[in-house]
């Protein structure tokens, strides 16, 4: 089919739906459905269409891959959450709190032990850090903004070991396919990392406002309570886990040593040199699948030396599995949309139109904020990263823009949503916690974000110029 404007109504009508109903998800059915009901006209062979895009997509190795790994993950971190790892560690550096900077250096510092999902490390240390609070004079929404911003402006720069990796390279993966680009699609990940510079931002900003920052005094919430945290029944079940900080040590170091121990390995045995040339050339989707899959097996035997029950560990496995459904049944609808994308012309239409006359050096920063719109709406990083990277791929392409860097903007925007959203998970989850009103806690975020939104925009102009 040649190059159409037909070809941009799913993505409209994702992004449309999305601001509307403020969930990814019905947008996404509804874009796929229109969409394949445009590359074959008719009531039953549209239907068709739509089922066989999603069995296409289901039917390659690499997407099986992540999506087994995304729900095998989630079960390692529902073994860990009901193990009582982390309470371990964040109730032994509870003990030694007697200050402002000694509250938030423990939020800092449970990083290395969290830092694999954002939903685990914010369920996970809030109720210690809320109890915390009543021992040291200082605001909850200062405390809030140092969990959440430790947490989306880091989880993302990190290579290797969270949730977000699977995802993240086979978006990025999806994208070469489509453009028959020769190129591996963890090493674009990798050599993205350094052009998010909103996550990069954030973190120096993070870091100087916690610290650097004057005290304020303590909040007090007229509307205490009125939040309520959206799976308080696992809120309580934790609560009552034994801290056992060595049932998350021993999973977390096996999960990232066999992680880079097997990213090595494979490379080398596609006859790379090197460490680095290595990892580079190692099959990702795979690895990362095999390393949680060990890993998931060995910490199941040694919480079972541990005395931990069965039937408790089981549950948990599911229950963490299941609650990463979500994001593989985006991923799952944004592979299929982008097939129906490029089977109605999508990348052919953009090189014939915004790739004739944009300068490439402004494509990072206008997919930033573009993106970084509709992910404040959305809310979701998965959402946004799974609606603009097909985008954001075909406009570097069309107009010689540097590929990593526009796709470090991509994921620099999902951040920025998800940090920043009233709708994010993290803010809900933070504010429910903390007992701070949503809406103005997120506002008060939105005024200190903003600045740094305005520094990246202005970085990738920079970088875009002199480097792209």
């Amino acid at each position: 089919m040649e190059q159409t404007w037909l070809s941009l109504i799913p993505f409209i009508i994702v992004i449309g739906f999305s601001i509307w109903l403020k969930q990814i998800l019905p947008g996404l059915v509804l874009g796929l459905l229109v969409g394949a009901f445009l590359v074959d006209f008719s009531l039953l062979d549209g239907s068709k269409e739509t089922v066989n895009y999603i069995v296409t997509t289901l039917s390659e190795p690499g997407n099986i891959n992540i999506i087994a790994f995304l729900y095998l993950f989630g079960g390692l971190i529902g073994m860990m959450q009901i193990s009582g790892g982390v309470k371990g560690f964040s109730e032994w550096a509870g003990d030694k709190i007697s200050s402002e900077r000694g509250l938030l250096s423990v939020i800092w510092l449970t990083l290395p032990f969290t830092f694999m999902m954002p939903m685990f490390r914010i369920m996970m240390i809030g109720p210690v850090v809320k109890i915390l609070l009543k021992k040291v004079n200082i605001s909850s929404w200062k405390v809030g903004f140092t969990m959440d911003v430790s947490t989306g402006s880091v989880i993302v720069l990190l290579p290797a070991a969270t949730a977000f990796v699977g995802f993240m390279v086979s978006l990025i993966e999806g994208g070469i396919q489509k453009h028959n680009l020769e190129a591996d699609a963890y090493q674009i990940f990798l050599s993205s990392i350094p052009f998010n510079f909103f996550a990069i931002v954030m973190l120096i900003f993070g870091l100087v406002w916690t610290f650097w920052s004057k005290p304020k005094k303590k909040d007090v919430n007229k509307n205490k309570g009125e939040e309520k945290f959206h799976r308080i029944g696992i809120k309580k079940e934790l609560s009552m886990v034994k801290a056992q900080p060595w049932n998350l040590i021993v999973p977390l170091f096996l999960l990232l040593g066999l992680t880079l121990f097997l990213l090595w390995q494979d490379g080398m045995e596609k006859g790379a040199t090197g460490i680095f040339n290595a990892l580079a050339q190692a099959d990702a989707t795979f690895v990362i699948l095999l390393a949680v899959f060990v890993t998931l097996i060995l910490t199941f035997i040694f919480y079972m030396l541990r005395k931990q029950k069965l039937g408790e560990t089981m549950y948990h496995f599911y229950d963490g599995g299941n609650q990463l459904m979500e994001p593989i049944i985006l991923l799952v609808l944004v592979w299929s949309l982008s097939l129906v994308a490029e089977d109605l012309g999508f990348s052919r239409f953009i090189e014939a139109t915004l790739g004739s006359f944009l300068p490439g050096f402004t494509i990072p920063a206008i997919v930033f904020l573009v993106s970084s719109v509709v992910s404040y709406f959305i809310g979701s990083s998965f959402g946004t990263w799974g609606i603009f990277m097909p985008l954001g791929i075909a406009m570097a392409t069309s107009t010689g823009a540097s590929l990593p860097m526009t796709v470090g903007a991509v994921f620099a925007s999902g951040s920025f949503g998800a940090m920043t959203s009233p709708l994010g998970d993290t803010t809900i989850t933070t504010a429910s916690i903390l007992d701070v009103p949503l809406v103005e806690y997120a506002r008060y975020k939105l005024k200190i974000v903003s600045i740094g939104v305005g520094i990246t925009a202005a970085l990738y102009l920079a970088a875009g110029y002199f480097l792209g």
